[in-house]
């Protein structure tokens, strides 16, 4: 008889998590273990280092202790394959003043290995979703708050990724746009993504979640 197969990776592993600057403690001892296709949301108060979490998953920052993994290796920015494995919104996206929503979407399609139609096509996919087809040709700096909120997550979409990190998706956004945020990492997590996503909305935490990562800051 042969022996079961080992189970596979984890989509995300850290454990141990610690972050020092300055002599400042940003994150202390964050552990996740996070499988295809789960959602986990990092919850806590304001400073306890939860976005610090996220852009140490995102390969942006080092960490001071601990292990990390993600989709199998070490974060690494500057690394094409990690970065094909990763979309991540932690912060405000990049964005050109002489480019529309729709060909920012078609870019970063076509940048991932699209062809030009198919990624516009997936581009108006993701804006009618997101009940945003009005804003197809709007210039990102026309747009207000919750529109900006809302294109800055179908940029990160518009990438591919086996693994997707988001901060406080929930800014900015009503209930209404935030419901149909919601039904689209729902579907991005049945297609099998990751999704680790920091919030205070415990609406993400109930309706999304299948584990709460609650993160302490130092005592």
């Amino acid at each position: 008889m042969r022996p079961p197969a080992p189970p596979p990776p984890s989509a995300i592993e850290a454990e141990g998590v610690g972050v020092v600057r300055d002599g400042q403690v940003l994150l202390l001892d964050a552990d996740i273990r996070l499988g295809a296709g789960e959602v986990g949301a990092v919850t806590g108060p304001n400073g306890v280092g939860k976005t610090t979490l996220l852009r140490v998953l995102a390969g942006l920052i080092e960490p001071t202790a601990g292990t990390v993994r993600v989709a199998g290796r070490a974060p690494d920015d500057r690394d094409r394959r990690f970065r094909r494995d990763l979309a991540a919104l932690i912060g405000v996206p990049q964005t050109a003043r002489d480019l529309t929503v729709l060909e920012h979407l078609r870019f970063l399609g076509a940048t991932w290995g699209l062809d030009s139609q198919q990624a516009l096509v997936e581009g108006r996919e993701l804006l009618s979703r997101l009940h945003l087809e009005g804003l197809s040709e709007r210039y990102p700096h026309e747009l207000s708050s919750g529109q900006s909120q809302l294109v800055a997550i179908a940029l990160t979409l518009a990438r591919p990724g086996r693994v997707l990190l988001l901060d406080e998706p929930e800014q900015r956004l009503d209930p209404d746009r935030l419901g149909l945020v919601l039904g689209l990492l729902r579907d991005r997590a049945e297609q099998g993504t990751a999704i680790l996503l920091a919030t205070h909305a415990r609406r993400v935490v109930d309706e999304l979640a299948d584990l709460e990562i609650a993160v302490e800051g130092p005592t």
